[in-house]
């Protein structure tokens, strides 16, 4: 039972409904666990649930997702496990008589509260979710708690040991990862430290090791699982694979309980993680099992996620669900497919260095490598001469792979121990680009491997289609980064044995692509369109007569004011008014909320003006305005389509401006750009700092007389942000005109000729770059050499100076108000100082942030 009072909080909520949060840290056995309870208003008892949060997180990483179960009527408690945020305590890996017992602390509160429902004196209506860590203590409540009515475990473990120890090779990277986030080994129980240092030290688990993770793994007590269970696995993790679930599915399943598996598209080595449909349907899972409302619609038996392609506006995957009726499991309906390849030899190198690359375990994300794979573009490294590849003839139909496939080899060793890492590649057509299937490998031990062994792989599950005209690519690779391999030099001999077989599952259905909204409505809001034309005899606006006085002059702004709706008082952009000439590269500067983006909008005539008018190089500015052709823009990035080439990509957009080929002037704004050779590879493959140079390439298509560009460093490392820099520089320096909207300073200040500076949507200064920092107290006197120690005291005891500090090349003066350079430089002279030359020292960020009042 809880021992102690405990130290109890009520935290208001920032949100605004009425869900009532109160912490309470709770001595429990030994240690203090931080807790929250979630509940809303009310007299009636609700059920229960528990959320665990993943490794390395703590009870804060739940909150939001208990407050919609709290929304939804139920009775929410989250918790910091051991040794994570304010809980104390060592941390056991969910350890039965540590983590796994702390729960069962929790559950017994739970039942003494008034607002949960109760099924008997002491056991209370409860649900269990969670993911990764937060998911394995769910599994093992239920096993060891049988108050437990439901869970919904997400990307965890069934067996820990096989997840760090897969077929006896230590995942040495994923390993570390865990003690590191763990914040060091000595944060562990010393029984999980010793053994961690002792096989990170071997490189390969021993007996004792393995024994003491399946402990706390809930496949040891797998056969006491026995109520409804929503499995959530990862497609992209190398950390815990589908086979982790597939084992818990089919445990759990024997044992009578309804089970149901979702795979979904990220994982702990990144993509998307589907949070808002996952949550969604682990409430739907409790609706059922817990409320009991029988007519909730739980889902699948089985789903999968699907990427089915690339939006091309924003470059995210698209996501598509595919169902079946019950789990197929792995190993369904499996397709034979002939390979080729003769005997080869491969080397495992001393020290195991260099390794092959598959995953990169920490470096997940939206960025990640499995997620990129996903999207069709391969980046994986395998070694010559350390690796064995069979390979396929193009596939004649299109192969749907779902699941675990399996090919047999012989392989002999010069050394009785061998390890080598199974992985299948999605090769194209060409036989140059290969794509891993989420960044999979499966590691193999052969042991008495000197003998020579026939050995079957089962290789990583999957679920990938492979194309018509494809290949499949089996390769042994005798290293990978993530494993750690045997140091002692040796060479393996592999031979292929039989085809390789893959899984299909037929009865697996793809959900046809809903039709978008805009295809039903588009025609009828046209026609309705079309007749309140006609019955209002509506005329366009006449356009004001061009400026012939301003037909030299790229942007002339006069007055120029808007506000948005629903700001009555409040303009976006009140009165401003500048003018830009040729040759300039104007910078255009404010703190957020300045009225940059509007200003920009309203002067490529995507949003009318309240009051003022923009013209360019003497027209007014209209949606839709012919001079607007002269005009070029960058703003808030460039759609491409990624499996086109940069070049293809060009072409194509300029074909749909309906000019002439010749006008482009394709290769002069390319060879401003400086994208050299990377213009013939598909765009998938560009890094960020490509991407942006090619969206400026877009822009200056034509070689517009205007160039519009809204921060076009965003994600660009420094030799990047160069380049860009150089690019504006040579762009203006041909008589054309940029505008860039930016957010560094220091880059503004070494490109830009001239400044607009913006506060609060008004004028705040505008001018030449050197005459808007040059109103500083501080003057640079350059000499050319350093200036002796003597000298620089005596010119710092001048009248007018506040002080002095020597350069390299000369000497820094700050000058008390009401002193001038003049009286400086003579007394300089008298002095025998050699001045070469005397100019004001500021930064911009300096000048910029005296304009604004530091508003920034």
């Amino acid at each position: 039972m809880l021992v102690g009072a405990g130290t109890w909080t009520a935290v208001a909520s920032d949100d605004p409904s009425p869900v009532h949060r109160t912490d309470k840290v709770m001595a429990v056995d030994g240690v203090h666990l931080d807790t929250s309870y979630f509940t809303t208003p009310g007299t009636g008892r609700r059920p229960a649930v528990l959320l665990a949060h993943g490794f390395g997180g703590s009870k804060d990483d739940m909150r939001a997702e208990a407050e919609d179960l709290a929304r939804d009527g139920y009775a929410v408690l989250t918790w910091s496990a051991r040794g994570f945020g304010r809980s104390t305590g060592k941390i056991g890996l969910n350890d039965p008589k540590g983590e796994v017992a702390d729960v069962s602390k929790l559950i017994d509160w739970l039942a003494e509260q008034p607002q949960v429902q109760l099924d008997k004196p002491g056991d209370p209506r409860v649900g269990m979710a969670g993911g990764s860590y937060g998911g394995a203590i769910s599994l093992l409540t239920a096993a060891y708690d049988d108050r437990v009515d439901a869970i919904a475990p997400s990307i965890t473990y069934w067996n820990l040991a096989d997840a760090l120890f897969p077929d006896g090779v230590f995942k040495k990277l994923w390993a570390g990862i865990f003690f590191n986030t763990g914040g060091g080994c000595a944060n562990f129980q010393p029984e999980l430290c010793a053994m961690y240092n002792r096989v990170a030290e071997s490189g390969r688990p021993d007996a004792a090791a393995v024994k003491l993770l399946q402990e706390r793994s809930p496949s040891a007590v797998g056969s006491r699982i026995k109520v409804p269970t929503l499995l959530f696995q990862g497609q992209t993790d190398s950390l815990f694979t589908l086979s982790q679930s597939d084992a818990a599915a089919k445990a759990i399943k024997a044992n009578g309980a309804p089970v149901d598996v979702d795979w979904i598209a990220g994982g702990h080595d990144g993509g998307d993680l589907e949070s808002s449909r996952v949550e969604g349907r682990v409430t739907s899972w409790f609706d059922r099992y817990l409320k009991g409302d029988k007519a909730t619609d739980t889902g699948p038996a089985f789903r999968i996620t699907r990427t089915g392609g690339v939006d091309s506006t924003d470059g995210a995957a698209q996501l598509r669900g595919a169902t079946a009726d019950s789990y197929p499991g792995l190993e369904s309906d499996r397709k034979d497919i002939a390979l080729r390849g003769g005997t080869q030899r491969v080397d495992n190198p001393a020290g195991a260095s260099p390794p092959g690359v598959s995953a990169l375990p920490g470096l997940g994300g939206a960025g990640g490598l499995a997620q990129l794979s996903s999207l069709g573009v391969g980046i994986s490294l395998d070694f010559p001469g350390q690796y064995a590849r069979f390979e396929s003839a193009p596939v004649t139909d299109t192969v749907q792979i779902t699941g675990t496939p399996t090919a047999t080899v012989h392989i002999t060793s010069t050394t009785d121990d061998a390890v080598l890492f199974g992985k299948v590649y999605d090769v194209g057509p060409d036989g140059t680009q290969q794509v891993l299937p989420s960044q999979l490998v499966a590691p193999i031990r052969v042991e008495g491997a000197k003998a020579g062994k026939d050995v079957t792989l089962t290789l990583p599950a999957i679920d990938h289609q492979v194309q018509k005209g494809h290949r499949l690519r089996l390769v042994l690779a005798s290293t990978d980064l993530g494993y750690a391999s045997p140091a002692a030099p040796a060479t393996y001999t592999v031979a292929l044995k039989g085809a390789l077989s893959v899984p299909t599952a037929p009865r697996v259905d793809t959900a046809a692509a809903p039709l978008p909204a805009w295809v039903w409505w588009l025609p009828l809001a046209g026609a309705l369109a079309a007749l309140a034309l006609l019955l209002t005899g509506r005329r366009r606006t006449a356009t004001p007569a061009p400026a012939p006085e301003l037909a030299e002059v790229p942007l002339q702004i006069t007055d120029l004011s808007k506000r948005y709706a629903g700001s009555t008082d409040r303009y976006a952009v009140r009165e401003l008014s500048f003018r830009v000439e040729r040759g300039q590269v104007l910078g255009l500067l404010g703190p957020n909320g300045a009225g940059k983006t509007t200003t920009l909008r309203m002067l490529m005539g995507l949003i009318k003006p309240d009051g003022g008018e923009v013209r360019v190089f003497g027209h007014a500015i209209r949606p839709g305005a012919p001079v607007l052709s002269r005009v070029g823009a960058f703003v808030e990035g460039a759609g491409f389509l990624p499996h086109l080439s940069g070049r293809e990509n060009l072409e194509l957009y300029w074909r749909a401006t309906g000019r002439p080929p010749e006008d482009a002037h394709l290769d002069e704004a390319l060879e401003i750009a400086g994208l050299g050779d990377a213009l013939a590879r598909a765009v998938r493959t560009y890094s960020q700092g490509m991407r942006q140079r090619l969206a400026i390439a877009q822009a200056m298509l034509g070689l517009p007389d205007l160039l519009i560009l809204d921060e076009p460093t965003n994600g660009l490392d420094p030799p990047q942000i160069r380049e860009m820099r150089e690019v504006m520089i040579r762009y203006a320096a041909a008589g054309r005109t940029v505008i860039v909207s930016s957010h560094l300073l220091a880059e503004v200040e070494q490109s830009c000729t001239h400044l607009v500076v913006m506060d609060r949507g008004r004028l705040v200064q505008a001018g030449p770059v050197a005459e808007i920092i040059g109103s500083g107290d501080t003057l640079l006197v350059g000499t050319g050499t350093p200036v002796p120690e003597p000298v620089v005291e005596k010119v710092a005891a001048l009248p007018g100076v506040a002080s002095v500090t020597g350069t390299d090349d000369g000497l820094l003066v700050r000058l008390e108000p009401g002193a001038g350079a003049p009286d400086l430089v003579a007394e300089l002279v008298r002095l025998d100082v050699p001045v070469a030359s005397v100019g004001p020292h500021r930064r911009l960020e300096d000048a910029f942030l005296t304009l604004i009042g530091g508003s920034a």
